[in-house]
């Protein structure tokens, strides 16, 4: 008897967790390891919104089911939210609350693919989304993005990979993992594509609050009714307020989708936790100590970036082009692979943990197999030693 089913057979594990994983294995072992692997952020989760969920808890708020697609009072701070930070308008039959984003883009794609429909993907891509894709029977066209071109995808990328079973258009902004913004008059070109080829934008817009040195965030969906109306937004409170625990993802969009994304949350995950939703309502009400809170977060992420970049910039054989956004550095180590004798990526990486003590994500997990994936949500001191011990390994490996 085959006790598993082709389907689970046919998904591959979590590549981020799986190194995480890793590296905290070598850690209980007793060895000194820079763990650099998940994006989450360092800091505890803003005292404000803590004494929310607590407060939740003693009025006995948190102890029952709520509505699968969101209590009210979190409904009506989204709403709030939204008008600020988008710019437009929203209804409660617009939101979902979901068990964290990354459920929100599973119940997206369970709602509207079927057997063969296509997905434009374009790569570096994060981890997650292809083989959700593939759990929904849908097939993701991989769209190869470069460094020349800021690893965004353009007209001539999308015509490419159109054809008859295209359905959605799949936007990270800002990316994981490479950090990239999309502009306002690019996100036009995808917009106008997918209007004139009647196709879905998932938009996946997680780090929107977290960009650096001036750089200017544009959420497509506020680039005029007819682009907005095809458009779902997955956002959350894991990254920007430091909530990756609590577990808070949001879906905002066309409110068909809504409700047959709400079906799919009601037969699995019933409702997001009730104490967490209670906590997510202080997160986006946008008082004053918490939005401090956000900013010196944001704030100590981008000194970080603006400090380890050059340093990573001058590892021998190691390209990297300085994000606008998110937490994470993405070089292309091809060169320092060459320079070092290996000939995967993944080997490389490997080599990086049980060598040099630093645990990153191998490159090819994202589409991208001559790069490696860095995340900068650590303490500065940590950053430094990293790329310290990177830097002397790639040269150690050079001189035999």
């Amino acid at each position: 008897m085959q006790k598993l089913s082709q389907f689970v057979l046919n998904i591959d594990e979590s590549a981020t967790l799986a190194a995480g994983q890793r590296a905290k294995e070598l850690v209980r072992e007793g060895r000194d390891i820079i763990d650099l692997t998940v994006g989450q952020p360092d800091f505890f989760t803003p005292d404000s919104i803590s004494e929310a969920a607590i407060a939740a808890i003693e009025k006995g708020k948190s102890s029952f089911y709520t509505a699968t697609s969101g209590i009210p009072e979190l409904k009506e701070a989204i709403q709030t939210f939204w008008q600020k930070n988008y710019g437009y308008p929203i209804l409660p039959k617009e939101i979902l609350v979901t068990a964290g984003a990354k459920f929100a883009l599973y119940a997206f794609f369970q709602s509207v693919l079927d057997a063969g429909d296509e997905v434009i993907i374009p790569a570096p891509y994060w981890v997650s989304y292809v083989d959700q894709v593939k759990m929904a029977g849908g097939v993701p066209v991989i769209v190869t993005t470069h460094k020349e071109t800021d690893y965004k995808m353009g007209l001539s990328d999308l015509e490419a990979a159109l054809t008859k079973q295209t359905k959605v258009i799949l936007i990270n902004n800002p990316s994981n993992p490479t950090g990239t913004l999309y502009t306002k008059e690019e996100l036009q070109v995808i917009g106008a594509f997918a209007f004139k080829h009647d196709l879905l934008i998932l938009a996946d817009e997680i780090y929107h609050r977290l960009v650096y040195n001036a750089a200017t965030w544009t959420p497509v969906s506020q680039l005029g009714m007819r682009v907005r109306e095809r458009t779902v937004i997955i956002n959350g409170v894991s990254k920007t307020y430091s909530m990756t625990g609590w577990r808070i993802g949001v879906a905002v969009g066309d409110p068909e989708i809504i409700a047959a994304m709400a079906k799919i949350a009601s037969q699995t995950t019933s409702n997001p936790t009730a104490v967490a939703q209670y906590a997510a309502v202080e997160a986006f009400s946008g008082n004053e100590a918490t939005e401090k809170a956000v900013e010196t977060m944001r704030a100590a992420f981008e000194e970080r970036l603006n400090t380890i970049y050059p340093l990573l910039a001058d590892i021998p054989g190691f390209e990297i082009k300085k994000p606008d956004g998110a937490f994470y550095l993405f070089p292309r180590v091809l060169g320092a692979m060459e320079l070092t004798g290996y000939n995967f990526v993944a080997d490389f990486a490997a080599a990086l943990l049980e060598e040099a003590g630093v645990a990153v994500v191998s490159g090819d997990a994202f589409g991208s197999p001559e790069n490696i994936r860095l995340s900068y949500a650590a303490s500065l001191d940590s950053l430094i030693e990293a790329v310290s011990r990177i830097k002397k390994f790639v040269e150690g490996k050079m001189k035999k």
